[in-house]
Parts: C-alpha cells; sequence; structure tokens
C-alpha cells in the first residue's frame, strides 16, 4: 500500500481546518470581552484554558495508548468532530464566562486527537521524508491556528466566526476518515502500559528532541498569543482590524517557516534545522526590546514575522526527530506524550506574561520568553550529530 498523490495535502487540509479552534475564542475577545466585566486577564485565561484542555487530553491518549490502539484516521475524525461540537457549543451562553472557558477546555482536549495524531497518520505514510511531511503538516497547525484572526479582520460576529471554524473542523474529520486510512509504517498495538509510553524516553535522540521541543514550547504559545498586545502597543494608530491582520501575519509566517524547514531538513538534517531556528527565535527575544523602542513601526511589524517564522519552524523538526527515533508500535504515544508535557509547559508562560502585562512595558514583554529557548538550546546540542 502506497500513498497516492492526494494523501499528503487531503492530510495538510484537514489539519488546518480542525486546528483552526485551538484561537477562536481568542479572536472573537474583542466582541464578548465586554460581556465579563469581572474578568481580568481574558487573554490568558482563554489561551490558557485551551491548552490545559489539550494537556490533560494528550496525557489521557499517551498513557492510555489510545494515541497506538484507535487507528490514526478514525481517532482523528471522532475528536474533530467533538471539537467542532464543544467550540459551537460556546455561542448558546456566550455571556457566561464560565461556561465559554469550560466549552474552551473542551475544545482543547479534542484538539489532542487533531493535532499529534495528525502527525501520527504523516509518518504512517511517510517515514521517508518526515521532515517535509511534517513541516507541510505543522505549517498547516500553524495557518489554521491564524485563521481565526484572519477571518476577525473582516469583522465577522463572534457567532458566524465561532461557527465557520465549526463547520471546517467537522469537515475534516470526515474527509480523513473517508479518504485517508492510517498507512502502513506504523503499527496499532492492542497493549499497553504507562512504563510503555514513559519507556520512550529512555531513547537518546528522543529525550533530546523532547527537551527541545520544551524550550520552544515555552516560547511559542506565549507569543502568539501576546503578539496582538504589544503590536496594539508598538505600532501607534492601528485599527483593530489592522492589528489583528499584523497578528494574523506574524502567526502565520510560521507555516512558512515549517515548511521551507522541512524542505531544507532534507539536505542538512531535522536536528540541524531545528537548531538554527530555536537559536533564532532565542535571538529575537533578546532583542525584542531594542527593536520595539527604538525601531519604526514598520520595523517592529517586519520583526514579528521573521520571529513568527522562526518560532514555529523548529516545531515539526522536533517531531520528525522524535518518531523516526521512536518504534513503530510507539509513534503516536511518543508523540502525543511530548506534546502534552510541551503543552503544560504553556501554561507556565501564558500566566507569566498574564501577570507581568499590568507591570511591564510590553516592549520588554518578551523577554520573559528567553529561557526556554535558551535551555532548548542545550539540550539538544548533540541530537543527530
Amino acid at each position: 500500500m502506497q500513498a497516492s498523490r492526494f494523501t499528503l495535502p487531503l492530510i495538510v487540509a484537514a489539519q488546518f481546518a480542525g486546528t483552526s479552534l485551538w484561537f477562536v475564542g481568542n479572536a472573537t475577545l474583542g466582541e464578548l470581552a465586554p460581556l465579563w466585566p469581572e474578568v481580568d486577564g481574558a487573554v490568558g485565561w482563554m489561551t490558557s484554558g485551551v491548552q490545559l484542555g489539550f494537556i490533560v487530553g494528550t496525557f489521557v491518549f499517551a498513557l492510555s495508548g489510545i494515541s497506538d490502539r484507535i487507528p490514526a484516521h478514525r481517532l482523528f475524525f471522532g475528536s474533530a468532530l467533538a471539537g467542532a461540537v464543544s467550540t459551537a457549543a460556546s455561542m448558546l451562553a456566550p455571556a457566561s464566562f464560565v461556561w465559554f472557558l469550560l466549552t474552551r477546555v473542551l475544545t482543547g482536549f479534542f484538539l489532542a486527537g487533531v493535532y499529534p495524531v495528525g502527525m501520527k497518520l504523516a509518518a504512517s505514510w511517510f517515514p521517508k521524508g518526515l521532515g517535509a511531511a511534517i513541516g507541510w503538516l505543522v505549517g498547516a497547525l500553524v495557518l489554521g491556528t491564524a485563521f481565526p484572526h484572519l477571518l476577525s479582520t473582516f469583522q465577522l460576529d463572534a457567532t458566524v466566526l465561532t461557527l465557520t471554524t465549526a463547520a471546517l473542523a467537522a469537515l475534516a474529520g470526515v474527509v480523513v476518515l473517508l479518504w485517508v486510512p492510517q498507512g502502513p509504517a506504523v503499527k496499532s498495538t492492542s497493549r499497553t502500559s504507562v512504563r510503555d509510553a514513559l519507556g520512550v524516553f529512555q531513547i537518546p535522540d528522543v529525550r533530546g528532541a523532547a527537551l527541545g521541543y520544551f524550550g520552544h514550547m515555552w516560547e511559542l504559545y506565549a507569543f502568539w498569543a501576546f503578539v496582538p498586545l504589544v503590536l496594539a502597543s508598538v505600532v501607534p494608530g492601528a485599527s483593530a482590524s489592522e492589528v489583528s491582520l499584523y497578528a494574523f501575519l506574524a502567526i502565520g509566517a510560521g507555516g512558512l517557516g515549517c515548511v521551507v524547514g522541512g524542505i531544507v531538513s532534507g539536505r542538512v538534517g531535522s536536528a540541524a534545522v531545528a537548531r538554527f531556528m530555536l537559536r533564532g527565535s532565542g535571538l529575537c527575544a533578546v532583542l525584542s526590546p531594542a527593536v520595539f523602542l527604538w525601531g519604526a513601526p514598520w520595523m517592529s511589524v517586519a520583526f514579528v514575522l521573521v520571529w513568527g517564522t522562526l518560532v514555529a519552524g523548529d516545531s515539526p523538526q522536533f517531531s520528525a526527530v522524535a518518531a523516526s527515533a521512536s518504534p513503530p508500535e510507539r509513534v503516536g504515544t511518543a508523540l502525543t506524550l511530548i506534546n502534552a508535557v510541551g503543552f503544560s509547559l504553556t501554561i507556565g508562560s501564558l500566566q507569566l506574561l498574564s501577570a507581568l502585562v499590568d507591570v511591564v512595558p510590553p516592549a520588554y514583554l518578551f523577554v520573559a520568553l528567553v529561557p526556554g529557548p535558551l535551555l532548548g538550546v542545550l539540550a539538544f546540542r548533540r541530537v543527530g550529530r
């Protein structure tokens, strides 16, 4: 059984549509936040809610073995459909912050069966050139994450925007179920245990890729969540629609980084690409106050576009290294468990920036992200050499 010419495009399109559920809450905050006058730090709560659900979901899927016991295409379908329903349900009582946050947590839980399972699906069909395949896939994730910000530039009301993304995610699940079965390069298993799941970290390259990924994750989602706030401060006179467009471009630039990095990985290896990207994004975090304080507004926008390209571009290569080093029957568990721990760290950086936003000028906010890439580079330095 071989992949057809449509296999990868269909997986990529489904990943884009499925992960568009991620930042729907953030994209609708401009309209919904006035309904919650008693809530402080809505951006941090909204993003952390999805992250928390995703973390719980990935731990459940990984430690129970669901990621490797249920064929990837079926798990993707069920998860995408459930995520679409929970997202649409947020509009049943949007004036209730508790209800809205609960539906975002549920959406995050079901995304655990979309993002890492989509990568397993790609690994099942493309064991050779996996860095390029996952590069396209994570690029789709990045664009999907940014997509609600693009929709908000058309000034759609919260209900229309939310239901549009929910419908896309449901369609993605159906497409995968009908036309993209799990490929032959990975295996499903009926036996699993917590010891089996944690055992993947005994493999040196899996452990190194995981640690590098953890440093990357400390930076990634905090950058994505707070870049609109920072841009609104350092680009005087920008309208809400312009800030949304800049945020979409900054987040979406990561898709380009993922695709280009995937292509380059075929020549220099996934580990080398991941190291370069992680070092570059860490340097951007160090330089950010100087650019935001002393650069012209257009320089700040250009800077976050470059940073956005680098900050996401290493992610697929960490996953490619981990997947390639894992046993065939543990690929899903390895990727899901690494995602679980990595996304757990995003809660820390998101809450840290939420706490700092009221006491630190926006131009200095991203300095708090420096430790992530710094420690990630140190942990990953020997992988692939």
